[in-house]
């Protein structure tokens, strides 16, 4: 039982984590972040199973977290409030043809972040642009105008 606990305090210790990190540093990770995710990974498998390095203590884990991912996932199909707490929601960044300031701060992308992400899908200028959304898959969509 007290794999059972541990595996699931780590998975929501997890879900907080990355939704404080935001959404667009997790879509565009860096060698650096790779390599602490993997250092991550080994600090909470320590964590977790601490000196237990059994096959059923690693089923035990597995199997929980695995349980966990499926009834957030089923929960947040099934309860609409639950969704931007577990999925997050889109953000808009650009409004017909100007910047949101403010959104791109609470997102950490810089002007010259989205000005790139526009040029890597055609579009030589934001004016250009109706919508931009940061998707929760840390993506930008871009919406033109006409």
């Amino acid at each position: 039982m007290d794999l059972v606990l541990r595996a699931a305090f780590v998975f929501f210790l997890i879900l907080a984590v990355t939704r404080a990190v935001g959404r667009r540093e997790l879509s565009s990770m860096e060698p650096f972040d790779l390599i602490l995710l993997v250092v991550m990974g080994d600090l909470v498998q320590q964590g977790v199973t601490q000196s237990d390095y059994s096959l059923t203590g690693a089923t035990i884990v597995i199997a929980t977290l695995a349980v966990l991912t499926v009834v957030t996932a089923y929960a947040s199909f099934r309860i609409r409030a639950l969704r931007p707490l577990l999925e997050g929601s889109p953000i808009v960044l650009v409004a017909d043809g100007e910047i949101l300031d403010r959104n791109l701060r609470r997102q950490r992308v810089t002007r010259e972040e989205l000005r790139a992400e526009a040029r890597q899908q055609g579009i030589g200028s934001v004016a250009d642009v109706r919508f931009a959304i940061l998707e929760t898959s840390g993506k930008i969509s871009f919406l033109r105008e006409g």
